[in-house]
């Protein structure tokens, strides 16, 4: 079922991209293609935005299909701990996002200063991410014991991890404000597919944590070989000028902002698995882990959708439509998912790990409809980060709050996946309201300007 809703979101979106972005392709002369009059039939179609739909589409396949090797050659009890380190590297690597939303927002929303931007951006992205990686070698002792793993090992490959995850974030956002979408779909492509090759083929060796975690870090420093080669040649002169310098100090700002903001929903959108460790059992914990594959899969595979209008929702006069075309797109996509769940729940079963996690098959489509909540609430958060809006992450963290808090009062595994969607509800009713309140202020001072 999964493999069928991959496919069906990836002619979709294609579809979807060249309808609501086909004004916005703009290839740049380093994407150009020397092999042929226009490259290859692949290389252009993978620089437009139709291409970064299939791009990202198949990067989320491959993720989300190691998570189901990894679940089938663990089982519910041992897979339960990977699926809580990977959710506990994608809040460690939060700085990622910051830095991605950060880089594409300045950069599309403020052309002329695109090379204090990207210098700011790229130098700011090593420095954290090294700095991310040594604190979560330091505490890696702390994840051994939150996560209760086998061994010591698995925490601190997961520490290593953040270091090209984080520097992979600062250089997709670059692409992405430019709008250089050969290069960025590259990028995604070899996020998704060495990690269902080189993870699965590191659990076929060995069926650990530790090789499954030691599979994501080799996997991990390929996009960010991709990414270096393709801005290899974007280094700029020394910046001089006091506005080059005020905007290198805005740009740090907006990143700590942008990546509390983008924090808070990570932590939403992953802590849940942490919770599900701690307040169940461990066979309970490994089935709860195994629904949220497809929650992830709900989740991330229409996600090109908020990166292909991202740089829109930053721009004067496009921000509104880009939000609503969003929005219809994700919750029309959301409520096919839940239903297509409903229906085909043995064969959703199958691609999640098997007859291991059968229990938790009739509510499968109770873990899509968090996929479903969780994909507007993330392009929710982004039309936030586009107006560089303070409120959305004081309400995303209420609902962070909300989950440990209400999540840890949760005896059985419905019981928690039904608190979480609630909570996931009333954070998107605030952040929609939001949005309202924002519309009609901005209304109002055009109105008064004029």
């Amino acid at each position: 079922m999964l493999l069928l809703l991959a496919g069906a979101t990836l002619c979709r979106g294609a579809v979807y991209a060249r309808r609501v972005t086909s004004t916005v392709d703009r290839p740049q002369p380093e994407d150009t293609d020397s092999s042929g009059p226009g490259g290859s039939a692949v290389l252009r179609l993978l620089r437009t935005s139709a291409g970064i739909a299939i791009a990202m589409a198949v990067m989320n396949v491959g993720t989300y299909a190691f998570q189901m090797v990894a679940a089938r050659l663990l089982g519910p009890s041992e897979y339960g701990a990977v699926a809580g380190m990977m959710a506990l590297l994608m809040v460690l690597s939060v700085v990622q996002l910051g830095l991605q939303a950060t880089a594409a927002r300045r950069i599309a929303a403020t052309p002329e200063d695109v090379a204090a931007i990207e210098q700011t951006i790229l130098t700011t992205t090593w420095r954290a991410a090294l700095v991310l990686g040594a604190v979560a070698l330091l505490a890696s002792p702390l994840v051994w014991w939150l996560l209760r793993l086998d061994g010591l090992l698995s925490a601190v490959l997961l520490g290593l991890c953040v270091v090209p995850v984080t520097v992979m974030g600062g250089q997709a956002g670059v692409l992405q404000g430019e709008r250089r979408w050969l290069p960025l779909s590259l990028v995604y492509l070899s996020v998704g597919l060495p990690r269902v090759l080189i993870g699965g083929g590191a659990l076929l060796v060995s069926a650990t944590e530790a090789s499954a975690m030691a599979g994501v870090l080799v996997a991990s420093w390929i996009p960010v070989a991709i990414g270096s080669w393709t801005l290899r040649r974007r280094t700029h002169r020394a910046i001089v000028t006091e506005h080059d310098r005020d905007v290198r100090r805005d740009v740090r700002r907006e990143t700590y902002s942008s990546s509390l903001a983008l924090l808070a929903f990570v932590a939403l959108s992953n802590l849940d698995v942490v919770v599900a460790r701690n307040v169940l059992d461990d066979h309970q914990a490994g089935l709860y882990a195994g629904g949220l594959i497809v929650t992830k899969a709900v989740l991330f595979l229409p996600q090109f959708a908020v990166v292909i209008l991202f740089p829109s929702m930053s721009t004067a006069g496009e921000s509104r439509s880009a939000v609503m075309r969003g929005l219809a797109f994700l919750s029309g996509l959301g409520a096919a998912c839940v239903a297509g769940t409903y229906l085909l729940s043995g064969l959703a079963l199958v691609f999640i790990g098997g007859n291991d996690y059968e229990d938790v098959q009739s509510r499968l489509w109770l873990f899509a409809v968090l996929g479903g909540l969780l994909s507007v609430l993330q392009l929710l958060v982004y039309a936030g980060l586009a107006k560089r809006g303070r409120w959305t992450k004081y309400l995303v963290t209420l609902g962070v709050l909300a989950l440990v808090g209400l999540g840890s009062l949760a005896d059985s595994l419905t019981r928690l996946a039904v608190t979480v969607a609630v909570i996931d509800v009333v954070v998107v009713v605030l952040l929609v309201a939001l949005q309202v309140f924002r519309g009609k202020k901005g209304t109002e001072t055009l109105a008064a300007a004029g």
